[in-house]
């Protein structure tokens, strides 16, 4: 009986070792006693799930939230008042915000699903000496897998045997090739100073073979070392399992703000109580106008305005080639201040191109080959090759396929050619010789093509053709093909040589005459590096993460503009030796990571939000997967990423193209800035409600407001103005130009907070205004002087109280549209604003004022609120009366002018400077 025991590591033991340690043996395998008594100790090759929650609880943990008891209260109060509708608008906002966290919930879940699918079904053993397929789930370490190309492995393997065996690796590690494996490895072991056998990256680990990927070349054979959760897949799964779901920051400042307001309604509750008994006033009508206060301080809006503010963002989002899975991300993308990348696939295209060849003793550019002069290299390239381009799909190792695309673009085909000059024997490519050759029928004559690492194959040639002409090869040539790979490496481009011999019966790999090199990598997206700029300006740093190798990753993140200097770049082996605090450090600094594993992922993005960063992490494999889940911002690739990605990911971009994030970022930022002037707006005119009532009790006079009045400016400010405000347009370029806000900057910071106050005491100021106007003209009628107490005794008379009442409620309701219009851009006249772009806020500005006029014209609602109709002249000084904010915002607005004028002069004398 075999247990697994602690976390072994199978790279660095030899093929005895392992076997001796998982008591198999490598030619006879396991029996199937033995096999079933393994499966039984150590489980099933499965992933396990996480514990799924119930939809109860489910729901109830989306109404966990401050803001939501708030209006939970406000739903309870409303019903005591006899405001049933109210009631129930809240009650349908409080679920609807549930029901919609209900169906975001579970990503871990799915997640683990798509990992489960990854994993291969079946798998061939030997038991007992004999071959046969079983289920991949009833794999037991030190079973033998056989394994072939185009199957997926079925669990982590210590290869026993590799015959020309790849494998795509990916999705695990990052590696954009193919992993030649090599079962003489051992780690730790001629690997240089700077490895221990402890942390070899997966990418190095060239003797094992890991769960979920594929076998793309070759044959093999491998002991089963790990199976489910034990394998490095399954380590991932516990990584998305394990970690907790991020809130946003505007999660948080809601939060914040629901127990603001909590506090407020309470305080407010306490203080009119207080003020009641000092007065000797009627307790119960009181107790009344508090809890009208109360309601009249909750935005009950404020849930829906976001929602569907959000839902609208993802609309708009769609058409740049953007879905968002979990609504809040989208407003956290504007608060982002580092995008942590991948490499292969987002940055770069995934596909290996030949950017360069050494030909006729320079190098030169892959589109200046020359079709009749240079046809020998185009030949060898594409008759020494097993990849397979049909129908439209392509099939075989990358870089193989990068050598039939450069024949392809002047014309060469494989299949035509190989027509002409039938394959006849091939000595295929193995790790020792790093060479393979073809021979081919070539009219009477045959040829043969080698094609191999340009260090190799030098060694092997005696002749060179430059020109069209074949010399003998002096130590000058060698020179300068030796400096060419030099410089093609320096630049992070992977070589290969190609070389020629004619006649023979046998392919031979000697006195041949070198034909050129050609250099390639995965190129970078052509719109990354602009995106890159972009980004810098708005304050965004970018930072590359991949599992391949640092001289390739920091050619490609120079070229995009990422790093200027090598000391930029930090390995997955330096990331493990370094302690937490001095980690952190070095973060202020490097913007490259090579070599690293899924741990050390999730590692950097913690350290990033350690700092005080709002992270985003982009990413397509399934090595990615914890990183995105830990960022607050998980982007996956939707084209080439792995549905395991997709899973784990806030936001998939349908194009895999690094740019839309720039786009996303800017949709962000409006999103946010739409919901903080929202935000500001409800809440001043709350205030404006608030003051208006606690002023007139705090002078003992009567209420100017009642609580149906409360309650329907309400209904008109906190809907259709408010909704129009989340979802106006916002100017991209100058949202771009800023830096990105600060994780735990409030929703009143940067003038915020005046804005609110000095808004919620205008419209106060106004709203009594109003209220005073009816009693003073009758003090000012019989001669009495204008005092509280002369005002508190005319409002005692019914007829006067409730004419003031209308007039109070009439510019209460009037002021906060008008504010509203001011409030979409409080730095922009109005005058300047184009208000057409903002239909919603022209719908609501009408609708407003036509509700507001028929409280006081329609007799059946004038004896619902108890109001008066209202004569034109009336109507005429209580509008503009109303129209002070837009006056306030229009003179503030001047102010900032000469401010304004001068950052402009300042901005233009530096871009004559940069000029």
């Amino acid at each position: 009986m075999w247990i697994r025991r602690g976390n072994i590591m199978f790279e660095n033991k030899t093929v005895r070792e392992t076997c001796e340690e998982l008591q198999t043996d490598s030619e006879y395998g396991l029996s199937y006693t033995e096999a079933a008594q393994r499966l039984q100790d150590n489980g099933a090759n499965e992933l396990k799930s996480a514990k799924k929650k119930t939809k109860v609880e489910s729901f109830f943990e989306q109404l966990n939230d401050p803001l939501i008891y708030v209006l939970l209260a406000a739903a309870a109060v409303s019903i005591l008042l006899q405001e049933v509708s109210d009631a129930i608008i809240i009650i349908v906002v409080v679920l609807m915000n549930a029901f919609v966290g209900i169906i975001q919930e579970g990503k871990a879940q799915k997640a683990l699903d798509s990992l489960k699918k990854l994993t291969s079904p079946r798998a061939v053993v030997i038991r007992e000496g004999k071959e046969q397929e079983v289920q991949a789930s009833s794999l037991v370490p030190g079973d033998i897998v056989c394994l072939d190309a185009g199957c997926q492995i079925p669990a982590d393997l210590r290869l026993v045997k590799a015959n020309n065996l790849k494998v795509e690796e990916s999705a695990l590690t990052g590696e954009s090739l193919p992993i030649e494996k090599n079962v003489d490895f051992i780690a730790g072991k001629g690997m240089g100073r700077g490895y221990k056998a402890s942390s070899v990256p997966l990418g190095d680990r060239k003797n094992m073979a890991y769960m979920s990927t594929i076998v793309t070349n070759g044959r093999g054979l491998g002991i089963v070392t790990a199976t489910g959760m034990n394998t490095e897949i399954g380590k991932i799964a516990a990584l998305i399992n394990d970690s907790q779901e991020e809130i946003t920051p505007l999660q948080k400042r809601l939060g914040e703000l629901g127990k603001m307001l909590s506090i407020l309604s309470l305080g407010l509750c306490a203080a009119l109580f207080f003020i009641a008994v000092l007065q000797h006033r009627n307790m119960a009508e009181m107790l009344i106008t508090a809890i009208s206060l109360a309601v009249a301080a909750v935005p009950e809006g404020l849930p829906a305005v976001v929602t569907i503010c959000l839902a609208l963002s993802v609309t708009r989002m769609v058409k740049v080639h953007t879905i968002v899975r979990r609504l809040p991300s989208v407003e956290t993308l504007g608060a982002v201040s580092v995008v942590c990348s991948d490499k292969t696939g987002t940055l770069t295209q995934n596909r290996m191109t030949v950017e360069g060849c050494y030909i006729d003793e320079k190098i030169v550019d892959s589109s200046e080959l020359k079709l009749r002069e240079h046809s020998e290299l185009l030949q060898g390239m594409t008759l020494c090759n097993d990849a397979v381009q049909k129908d439209g799909s392509s099939i075989g190792d990358p870089t193989e396929l990068a050598l039939l695309n450069l024949a392809g673009q002047y014309g060469i085909r494989r299949e035509t050619l190989e027509r002409e000059m039938p394959r006849k024997k091939e000595l295929p490519f193995d790790s020792e010789r790093k060479m393979m050759s073809t021979m081919h029928k070539n009219g009477s004559t045959n040829i043969t093509y080698t094609k191999g690492a340009p260090d190799v194959v030098l060694k092997r040639c005696s002749r060179i053709l430059i020109r069209g002409k074949v010399t003998a090869m002096t130590d000058t040539h060698r020179r300068q093909i030796q400096e060419a790979i030099e410089k093609m490496s320096s630049q992070a481009l992977r070589t290969l040589a190609v070389a020629m011999r004619t006649g023979g019966n046998a392919p031979v790999e000697r006195e041949l005459t070198f034909v050129g090199m050609v250099g390639m990598r995965d190129p970078a997206r052509p719109e990354a590096k602009g995106a890159v700029a972009r980004f810098r300006q708005a304050g965004v740093t970018t930072v590359m993460i991949t599992g391949d190798h640092v001289d390739t990753a920091f050619a490609i993140a120079r070229q995009l503009g990422i790093v200027e200097r090598q000391e930029q770049c930090m390995t997955g082996e330096e990331i493990q030796s370094l302690p937490d605090e001095k980690f952190l450090r070095k973060l202020d600094d490097v913007r490259v990571f090579a070599r690293v594993s899924p741990e050390h992922k999730v590692r950097i993005v913690k350290g990033f939000k350690t700092k005080g960063n709002i992270v985003a992490m982009t990413g397509d494999g399934v090595n990615d997967a914890p990183s995105l889940k830990s960022a607050d911002v998980g982007i996956a690739m939707g084209m080439t990423g792995t549905d395991v990605a997709r899973q784990a990911s806030d936001i998939i971009l349908t194009d895999d193209n690094f740019a839309t994030i720039e786009k996303a970022i800017e949709e962000g930022r409006g999103v946010y800035e739409n919901i903080r002037k929202t935000v500001i707006f409800l809440l001043s005119s709350n205030l404006g409600e608030i003051m208006t009532m606690f002023l007139a009790v705090l002078c003992d006079i009567a209420s100017p407001l009642k609580s149906s009045h409360i309650l329907w400016i309400n209904l008109i400010t906190d809907s259709l103005p408010a909704l129009a405000l989340g979802v106006d347009e916002n100017d991209g370029d100058s949202l771009m130009e800023e830096p990105p806000r600060k994780p735990k900057e409030s929703l009143f910071a940067r003038g915020g907070l005046a804005c609110t106050c000095f808004y919620g005491l205008l419209i106060a100021g106004i709203s009594l205004t109003a209220f005073f106007t009816v009693p003073y003209e009758l003090i000012m009628s019989k001669g009495a002087s204008f005092s509280i107490s002369n005002i508190a005794l005319a409002l005692q008379n019914s007829d006067i109280l409730m004419r003031a009442q209308t007039y109070a409620f009439t510019v209460l309701g009037m002021s906060q549209l008008f504010h509203a219009v001011g409030m979409r851009d409080i730095h922009k006249s109005v005058f300047r604003m184009n208000h057409f772009e903002n239909k919603w806020m022209i719908a609501a500005f009408v609708l407003g004022f036509v509700l507001q006029i028929s409280v006081t014209e329609v007799p059946v609602l004038i004896k619902a609120f108890g109001t008066v109709h209202l004569e034109f002249h009336e109507w005429l000084r209580l509008t503009i009366l109303a129209a002070f904010p837009i006056l306030a915002h229009e003179f503030m607005v001047f102010l900032q002018k000469p401010e304004k004028d001068v950052c402009n002069q300042v901005k233009m004398e530096s871009i004559r400077i940069d000029r």
